[in-house]
């Protein structure tokens, strides 16, 4: 089964957690003691209607405040798809965990009230989106109950956005635009009666026909050994194979490959998947792999076809969101998160904070405090090799691979 990734975002009020509700007792995938227990909170708080932020909202904070402050996971599934969604906060200071949650997903909903337009929050939500390259973006204009489904003030939301989009780096973004009411329902699972002049899908109909597809920009196979596995048994005594994930490029029994960082060369044996063993392994795959010859490979090393090797680099430039409350600044001394791999680094420049809001950056600044985003210079105690193809280094792929931590608090980015 298709399996998709989503992550939401949005400004505080204006509906995620209701959305997300809304798509949940829709598809009928709430249980019925959860289904209870909100007809029953609703009552309690004198609603004559179903509060389906209470379906995701799992703190208590959460419920007191209306707010979501944690990422949360939820999991549902249509005859046709398996979707996996963040539901990220949207408030300026939980910044780190919406980059958490997309830095993960293939899509993202982009959610706006229809009462106050396109605000401060909406211009981060999608600059963190195109900085971490999610391919599908879905403007959700929510909230057109009260705007009386207004087509003019769906439009104008829709153009701002459009707008934005001309600013930004990447241009092979999708964005889809769609009028709804999670509340009530329209256009969320069945097309509403209320928008005749929108032509487009329901948003479930739309996130289904998304393709299931790696978040990582990859281009050539990649398989970063986790683990080692030697059997203790007298039938395997002999038995060397190492577990991992293949990403950007499948692998086949008898592909040449080269070990890093050793720079070894052995020759595909076997591909295993638990007892089963086959001749090719796709990308996205999690398998085990057997050598033709015995080679030193160990957990943290990563496995390439020959004549694909990627760069191997001891300096290098980076796009990170800080989530330390200690700010990062330059000389000092942090660990980077490679693969499974911990490598001591240190910040040669701080180069710019970046404005989420397009309109530029801060050159050379002192620091980089919690929750900003910014651009520095890098240089590792040993060097390391990049999941990509050579000299591309992705902001997607570091937010993602690399993980850094101060040296006292090792705080990870993600």
């Amino acid at each position: 089964m298709n399996v998709v990734k989503i992550a939401t975002a949005g400004s505080v009020d204006d509906g995620k957690s209701t959305l997300i509700g809304r798509i949940l007792y829709d598809t009928k995938s709430l249980t019925q003691d959860k289904l209870e227990a909100i007809e029953e909170k609703s009552k309690q708080r004198g609603f004559d209607y179903l509060d389906f932020s209470l379906a995701t909202d799992g703190l208590v904070a959460e419920r007191e405040q209306g707010i979501t402050i944690d990422v949360a996971h939820i999991y549902f599934s249509t005859p046709k798809t398996s979707f996996i969604i963040a539901d990220t906060p949207g408030h300026i200071e939980y910044t780190r965990n919406m980059v958490t949650g997309a830095s993960n997903s293939q899509a993202s909903i982009i959610l706006v009230d229809a009462r106050n337009g396109v605000v401060e929050q909406t211009y981060r939500h999608f600059f963190i989106n195109n900085l971490l390259r999610v391919k599908d973006v879905i403007v959700a204009v929510n909230k057109m109950d009260l705007v009386d489904f207004s087509e003019e003030k769906f439009n104008e939301i829709k153009g701002e956005i459009e707008y934005l989009s001309k600013k930004s780096a990447y241009k092979n973004q999708n964005i889809t635009f769609i009028p709804l009411s999670a509340l009530k329902g329209d256009n969320v699972v069945k097309s509403s009666e209320n928008t005749p002049w929108y032509k487009g899908e329901t948003l479930l109909n739309h996130l289904e026909n998304l393709g299931s597809e790696d978040t990582q920009e990859v281009s050539k196979a990649r398989f970063p050994v986790q683990t080692v596995i030697r059997p203790k048994t007298d039938e395997y005594h002999d038995f060397r194979g190492y577990a991992g994930k293949l990403y950007g490029g499948d692998l086949a029994v008898g592909d040449a490959v080269t070990v890093l960082p050793s720079a070894t060369k052995s020759t595909i044996k076997s591909i295993q998947f638990f007892d089963k063993e086959y001749a090719r392994a796709k990308r996205g795959s999690s398998i085990s792999i057997t050598l033709e010859d015995d080679v030193n490979v160990s957990r943290g090393d990563m496995l390439v076809k020959e004549g694909e090797e990627p760069s191997v680099v001891k300096q290098l430039e980076a796009t990170i969101c800080w989530m330390d409350k200690t700010p990062l600044q330059a000389s000092e001394k942090y660990y980077i998160k490679h693969g499974v791999n911990d490598v001591q680094a240190k910040i040669t420049e701080l180069k710019t904070t970046i404005r989420t809001d397009f309109s530029g950056v801060e050159e050379a600044p002192a620091k980089l405090a919690l929750n900003e985003i910014g651009e520095v210079s890098l240089k590792v105690s040993k060097p390391i090799y990049n999941h990509q193809s050579k000299n591309q280094y992705h902001v997607r792929s570091w937010f993602y691979q690399v993980n850094m931590m101060s040296q006292n608090v090792r705080q990870y980015v993600q």
